[in-house]
């Protein structure tokens, strides 16, 4: 600008405005272009005394840093994404929205609008990232009244098995020991035995992996591949449920044209064989309380149960619940006396007949004067009705009430204890965060089509899991329970389990906190 200046002033030159600011950016080494900026800043500075600000460390910002403006972009594309997925053209839309074009302002009398690939680094400043969104807890039916009912019902069960259970930390250190309570054998320390079943699939491997440029495209196999699955006890004890070479670990080839399927007769055999492997390592010392999920094959009741569910009214010659099958075992008249389903053999109208509902409703004196059909029209009962057809008034005897599942029954006739999760609550048996990392270490094995190999690996697998990580397993399942048992549900009970892993218990501060934090995200979302 002073060079400008000078050749300007001077009177022996005679140059021009604008030959005087050429030749100053020429002598500076700047472009022809450059002495519009010179003539321009002189100018401003003769008017309004205003010297231009050099720029140099000055970075250029951008007007996404005004929180005016951050603020309601935010805002609209978190409501967005409540519908699911949100594009960088949201962004893009966004700023053309009358709202923020207000605060932009215009130039010239043009709108402000930006590219796809500044709304992509917009994404990126406003703390969004693209990939694969965190999955969460499966609600469905966990906050369903009789679930909940359920669940309240087991944790109750819990803290009284808990007072007789040794309690490990996430170090593996005793915390408690059993103060005791009486269980069947007279035995006062109870072990949590727990049971799952997982299935392993031999295309389940990384898909996600540090690749070379020089590396080519192969082609691979269609579906998941041939599949192991894999049924198998846990204890908070000693881990897997083991004893020297004996396993209680099932490994199962499940299809119609290999080793079948796993039913609840198989899971029964396991039962009796992880029943011999318990009473092994704990030397008969221990009551083993053995847990599994509510699923419905885990409920079956052995061949000759008590049941209405296929019952006739009238007798019949030769009725069996399951076809061929055993005949049905005694009820209990309510008088507390055994009462037998079948007339005896030296009848003379109807030898080792099936008495029929009936005959077995007038035996226990419950017989209206007007009669009963069968059963309700589809067997759909009135709300509340306990004797409005034959069917609903034996389902709800007490000794039909009672009657247990074959895995219940086996395992309390073998002196432990036998109960079951509540519906849709994996989150409390902390087997499946053993098969998560199991899973996990199958992923990175080298991919293979021999079905032997595979078992191999997956066997490996299952052994590496170190006992240490199996306390931390327990104990995050136990303070779900926690969470639960003072009133959280099961959104509240996942936030505070990943704030808080110090202890098998959650402290009421940390329940209060959950509560507050999930309580203002509802507010937000609505």
């Amino acid at each position: 600008m002073v060079a400008t200046l000078n050749f300007y002033l001077d009177v022996e030159l005679s140059y021009t405005w604008r030959e005087a600011s050429v030749l100053a950016v020429k002598a500076a080494g700047r472009s022809a272009k450059f002495a519009w900026n010179i003539r321009e800043w002189l100018h401003t500075y003769l008017c309004h005394q205003k010297l231009p600000m050099h720029r140099y460390g000055r970075h250029h910002s951008s007007i996404l840093e005004d929180e005016d403006l951050q603020e309601p972009l935010q805002l609209g594309l978190l409501e967005k994404a409540k519908d699911g997925y949100i594009y960088a053209q949201d962004v893009v839309d966004l700023v053309g929205s009358p709202e923020l074009q207000e605060k932009l302002g215009t130039k010239n009398g043009a709108k402000t609008t930006i590219s796809l690939r500044t709304a992509q680094r917009w994404l990126k400043k406003l703390d969004w990232h693209y990939g694969n969104a965190k999955r969460g807890m499966y609600i469905d039916g966990h906050e369903r009244e009789d679930v909940v009912k359920y669940r309240n019902k087991f944790i109750k069960c819990w803290q009284e098995y808990l007072k007789c259970m040794v309690v490990y930390d996430n170090e593996g250190n005793i915390l408690s020991t059993p103060t005791g309570f009486p269980v069947p054998g007279g035995q006062f320390r109870l072990i949590l035995v727990t049971h799952d079943e997982s299935t392993f699939y031999a295309h389940d491997h990384r898909k996600v992996k540090w690749v070379h440029s020089s590396h080519k495209a192969v082609p691979e196999r269609k579906g998941e591949g041939a599949s192991l699955m894999v049924s198998d006890f846990l204890t908070a004890e000693w881990g897997r449920l083991k004893d020297n070479e004996d396993e209680s670990r099932i490994i199962f080839k499940a299809e119609k044209n290999r080793d079948g399927y796993f039913d609840a007769d198989d899971l029964l055999n396991q039962v009796k064989l992880a029943i011999e492997i318990f009473e092994s390592q704990s030397n008969g010392t221990a009551t083993g309380l053995f847990l599994f999920d509510n699923a419905p094959s885990h409920q079956k009741r052995a061949a000759d149960a008590l049941s209405a569910r296929k019952m006739p009214k009238n007798s019949v010659e030769g009725w069996t619940h399951h076809k061929n099958g055993l005949q049905m075992r005694n009820g209990t008249l309510p008088n507390g006396s055994s009462q037998n389903f079948y007339f005896p053999d030296n009848h003379t109208m109807m030898p080792g007949w099936f008495k029929g509902m009936e005959v077995i409703i007038k035996e226990r004196g419950l017989w209206p004067e007007g009669g009963l059909n069968a059963q309700c029209q589809g067997f759909k009962c009135l709300p509340g009705k306990t004797n409005c057809c034959c069917r609903r008034l034996l389902f709800t005897q007490p000794d039909f009430q009672n009657q247990k599942s074959q895995l219940e029954e086996y395992i309390t006739s073998q002196g432990h204890i036998c109960d079951f999760y509540p519906k849709f609550h994996c989150e409390l048996n902390f087997i499946e965060q053993y098969w998560g990392a199991v899973k996990w270490r199958h992923r990175s094995t080298p991919k293979t089509t021999d079905i032997n190999e595979m078992e191999k690996n997956v066997i490996a697998c299952l052994d590496d899991v170190p006992l240490l990580q199996i306390y931390r397993y327990a104990n995050r399942s136990a303070r779900f329970i926690s969470a639960y048992s003072q009133g959280l549900n099961g959104a509240e009970a996942v936030w505070a389990n990943k704030k808080y892993h110090s202890h098998r218990t959650l402290p009421p501060w940390m329940v209060e906190e959950a509560k507050k934090h999930l309580g203002k995200e509802e507010i937000a979302n609505k």
